[in-house]
């Protein structure tokens, strides 16, 4: 049955060319659920009915896991028997009167404009590492990058005459964003005096924005770094790297911008995915209009 995975995540990787995060992603929920399997003695895809699926979900529930997790795991289970069933490695599907659970839609946190300002402006800019920070927040926020997409963006990929930068998102999609001048402002200043200093002798890296060792910063090196900032500018919100992506969202749109132009500003194939934005300036209309309005 470990064959059977390790054939799917092949299928994954080259068929659908997923990107390796994804592939990832998939592994760990199906590595969870033939240790089940493994537990409860089964040793054959043929074993599996959907009494059994809905004890294993029953299971995650009994476990306390997030009503996220439990759906995002009906949907590896969901795709894995697919595959299983065409390649005849089974000939059942139990997936097929499973239904994927209702996750309650909730709002993302975000920050206001007063405090996007207060932490990008924490960072002491007369240092090495200072002025990296502030540049790599002034991008973050202009940009609205997903922290991967933010560790791999290189040097080539910034165009700052133009004001551009390209990267690429989920599902290999290419997009292309704009700049502000701030940005562009802190990135070249960044690049003059600072990434010159943190970039070893003799070792050249692709990547923007480098660490303390002049290497490419990981996933955990960036929130590490933010949780710090944070704390330096006295903001108690629990901030991640996406909560500045979810500013730049909203602030977009409490500005009046298209919500299709801020969809494709994100990389969202569906629409939909942009929409919760709108429900956060509802919210925000809602609280100003409570405050302000004398007969509110």
């Amino acid at each position: 049955m470990e064959e059977d995975l390790q054939e799917y995540l092949r299928f994954l990787t080259i068929e659908r060319g997923l990107s390796k995060n994804t592939v990832e992603s998939y592994h760990r929920d199906l590595a969870h659920y033939l240790t089940y399997l493994q537990e409860n003695e089964i040793a054959n895809w043929n074993q599996i009915d959907r009494y059994f699926v809905l004890s294993f979900l029953q299971q995650l529930k009994d476990e306390q896991k997030a009503a996220g997790t439990i759906i995002r795991m009906v949907s590896s289970l969901r795709k894995f028997h697919q595959f299983l069933k065409q390649e005849r490695l089974s000939e059942v599907d139990p997936m097929l009167h499973i239904d994927t659970p209702k996750k309650a839609q909730t709002l993302p946190k975000i920050l206001s404009m007063k405090e996007v300002e207060q932490l990008i402006e924490t960072p002491d800019d007369n240092t090495t590492l200072g002025l990296r920070d502030r540049a790599m927040l002034e991008v973050m926020y202009a940009t609205g990058l997903r922290v991967t997409e933010l560790i791999e963006l290189k040097l080539t990929d910034l165009h700052l005459s133009l004001g551009l930068i390209q990267t690429i998102g989920k599902g290999d999609k290419e997009r292309i964003i704009p700049l502000g001048d701030l940005a562009i402002k802190w990135i070249e200043n960044y690049l003059k005096y600072s990434r010159t200093k943190l970039e070893k002798p003799g070792k050249r890296v692709p990547y923007l924005f480098l660490n303390h060792h002049g290497r490419g910063f990981t996933r955990q090196g960036i929130w590490k770094n933010l949780k710090q900032l944070v704390k330096q500018a006295g903001i108690e919100k629990d901030v991640t790297p996406h909560t500045l992506r979810h500013s730049f969202a909203t602030h977009l749109l409490e500005n009046g911008a298209d919500l299709r132009v801020v969809q494709e500003l994100l990389g969202h194939a569906d629409i939909s995915t942009t929409q919760i934005y709108t429900h956060i300036t509802k919210q925000r209309m809602t609280q100003v209009y409570k405050a302000y309005h004398p007969r509110a």
